[in-house]
């Protein structure tokens, strides 16, 4: 949410899957799915041999599957197939339970490949400063709805990095944290509104005329705060004005360093659920 106020919406719904979500990026690239990937169902083992197998696996499944699609011919920026979100789910899983867990992230990180081992450690740990961030918000239900089409996303956060100057990988990670690609449909608790949760005030300052909720306009409007606030010169003082929480700069700059740096990144974040 844009923060002139320093609250926070989404961290009382998303902060699982949100750092779930970049621990599948480690992998390697084009060799056969193995056979004995997760599923969204299957059972998360709790010994750390066992699970390591299971995230090594989902890994390399989630891979083929991205690779397969673009070599197919189908727009893996569209609607991403079946076998992406199935191995994506089974990672949010064990995310999850390693975040609660840190014996057995310790356990389970020290069998992983070594690319694959420093993206858990990240993102658990980004997990719980997310959690602590929304630890006490009063529980509420929320509207939920689908998201704008990757490839349509990717079009409007490249439109915005021209314009503004600001790297594309940290709106779209804005973009995650704060709506989940934009399936949050609810307020916030301090009335934040849309994919990118602005205040309406600021909105006025910095929406360009636009429409709050409409993922174009609201994604160059925080483009433009950015860039009053700092970017790209100093991202961090930046994203500290969009919402004055140093586990949440931090958590923004973690999810645009990945996607920036595996191009099967984004792929995998846009395949979580709230």
């Amino acid at each position: 949410m844009v923060t002139v106020s320093g609250l926070k919406s989404v961290c009382a719904f998303l902060p699982s899957a949100a750092i779930a979500a970049l621990i599948g990026c480690g992998g390697g690239g084009h060799s056969q799915p193995p056979a004995h990937a997760g599923t969204q169902s299957t059972a998360i083992p709790r010994a750390p041999r066992a699970l390591s197998a299971q995230l090594t696996a989902a890994d390399s499944a989630l891979r083929h599957s991205i690779s397969s699609a673009a070599s197919s011919g189908r727009a893996p920026l569209g609607h991403l197939p079946r076998a992406v979100t199935t191995q994506a789910l089974y990672v949010q899983r064990a995310a999850r339970l390693l975040a609660r867990r840190p014996r057995l992230e310790a356990a389970t990180v020290s069998r992983l490949p070594s690319r694959l081992g420093y993206g858990v450690r990240s993102m658990t740990a980004t997990l719980r400063d997310l959690d602590r961030l929304s630890a006490g918000w009063p529980s509420r239900r929320v509207v939920i709805g689908p998201p704008d089409p990757l490839g349509r996303l990717l079009r409007y956060y490249h439109l915005a990095e021209r314009r503004f100057g600001v790297r594309w990988q940290v709106l779209a990670a804005i973009n995650l944290v704060e709506s989940a690609f934009g399936r949050l449909r609810s307020k916030s608790v301090a009335g934040a509104r849309g994919p990118m949760q602005f205040l309406p005030a600021t909105w006025r300052s910095f929406g360009l005329g636009g429409d709050i909720n409409d993922p174009r306009d609201a994604i160059l409007g925080a483009a433009n705060l950015l860039r009053h606030d700092g970017a790209p010169a100093n991202y961090a003082r930046a994203l500290y004005a969009y919402n004055p929480s140093p586990a949440y700069v931090d958590a923004i700059r973690r999810y645009a360093e990945l996607m920036a740096h595996d191009r099967d990144a984004l792929y995998l974040l846009y395949s979580w659920r709230p």
